[in-house]
């Protein structure tokens, strides 16, 4: 909840800052102003390059401030380190009372704990120490070194001052003691707001395991191997099923014969998520290859049979119409009327299956495979290598970003009439 609040207020002083900064910097004779009619018109919704820019550095500043970046100026308030301590009162059988001392050593995340040693007092309740990690908690077994334990009846009554039986959670200066069923006590240091490395590494961790893992490799292949394995797989399960699925997509959309054939099949596929075939394609095609460039070739083959269809189907109906009173055959208005007009739809799809290919690709690779990205952070998560899972899942999203881009560059170049009727 933090995160988000902090992450809305970012958003919305970006926005206000740049608004005044730009208002005055702005042209008054661009493309936009010189429009008539400027909401519902997306032409006129062109990305602002600063706000891209400062969503970036917002989600990078909110990480290095959460994990105590050397990066980021700024940081949420860390965990407890040093020492605390806190007192406990112990009730004898017969009602009487002993006050004791519990020392506690709380160390830095990665190093190792220091022990303590404390003088144990007067009384039937002695002093105890113990030392624990930031963000972990330590069991304190306060008899053990008592005159009166548990075991002769012996039970802890207070805990600075308050109240406590089993069950209860008592707020101390630099934490929080709670006591088990058994009348022990767990100590649990301040967490503060940072998140532990094993959980959200911080962003030089990352990116001293991609130059690690960029120059030395990780389980056999190079980096570049994991990543250009799943992008291939990627490629030649979207060519497939673009070679299968906007043939079939024209007939739906040309014939009926085809649609009332072929619709039942592709509307019961199409909301069946790729990754429930997973069990299916390993009985069939086994763990290989094979299995990975099925999976991938069905989960693009649904996207662009529909695509295709929707392309055909959108074509306006004057322009059909136009084409025939100037005589043209049928294969000259598939050419240069419905072919060119569906291909804004198709391409469309293609992108949309493209990004679920590449998803795909990576629980694929979860089952059986040696290189990929997938298999990479599956390695990773096993042995809580939190930073080469988010490598690679900064990797998988960057590359993906990269295509969508391409392919949209793509459109823009082989579709200029998109939009213009």
């Amino acid at each position: 909840m933090i995160v988000l609040l902090l992450y809305v207020a970012m958003f919305v002083v970006a926005f206000l800052v740049v608004r005044i900064l730009t208002s005055k910097m702005v042209s008054s004779k661009d493309y936009t102003s010189l429009k008539t009619v400027t909401f519902g018109d997306e032409s006129t919704v062109i990305p602002n390059r600063w706000a891209s820019f400062l969503s970036i550095l917002s989600i990078f500043l909110l990480w290095g401030a959460f994990t105590n970046s050397a990066w980021t100026p700024i940081h949420m308030p860390g965990p407890f380190v040093g020492d605390t301590q806190f007192t406990y009162v112990m009730q004898a059988p017969n009602g009487t009372q002993d006050e004791a001392t519990v020392h506690v050593r709380v160390t830095p995340t990665g190093q190792p704990k220091e022990k303590i040693s404390v003088e144990p007092g007067e009384g039937f309740a002695k002093n105890d120490a113990a030392s624990v990690s930031a963000f972990r908690s330590v069991l304190i077994l306060m008899d053990k070194n008592d005159e009166i334990t548990r075991k002769m009846g012996g039970k802890v009554v207070e805990v600075d001052g308050k109240p406590i039986v089993p069950g209860d959670r008592i707020s101390i200066e630099d934490g929080t003691v709670v006591m088990t069923s058994k009348g022990t006590l767990n100590f649990v240091p301040e967490a503060g707001l940072q998140m532990e490395p094993v959980w959200l590494p911080p962003p030089e961790s990352v990116i001293k395991r991609l130059v690690e893992i960029s120059s030395e490799g990780y389980q056999n292949f190079t980096l570049l191997e994991h990543l250009g394995w799943s992008l291939l797989r990627v490629v030649i399960g979207f060519i497939l099923g673009a070679i299968v699925g906007i043939p079939l997509g024209y007939a739906m959309g040309l014939s009926n014969w085809f649609r009332g054939w072929f619709d039942p099949i592709v509307e019961f596929m199409r909301p069946v998520p790729p990754l429930a075939l997973i069990p299916l394609v390993i009985i069939w095609a086994g763990i290989g290859e094979s299995g990975k460039m099925i999976l991938l070739f069905l989960a693009s083959l649904w996207i662009m049979t529909i695509a295709a269809r929707a392309g055909v189907s959108g074509v306006k109906i004057t322009k059909i119409h136009a084409a025939y009173s100037l005589g043209a055959s049928k294969w000259q208005i598939m050419r240069y009327v419905i072919a060119p007009n569906s291909l804004p739809e198709i391409f469309t799809g293609a992108r949309v299956a493209m990004g679920v290919c590449w998803g795909t690709v990576v629980a694929a690779e979860l089952v059986a495979a040696e290189k990929g990205a997938g298999m990479m952070i599956m390695v990773a998560s096993r042995f809580q290598l939190t930073d080469i899972v988010l490598m690679g899942i900064i990797l998988i999203g960057a590359i993906g970003y990269a295509i969508d881009i391409l392919m949209r560059k793509s459109e823009e170049y082989l579709v200029p009439w998109k939009g213009k009727g």
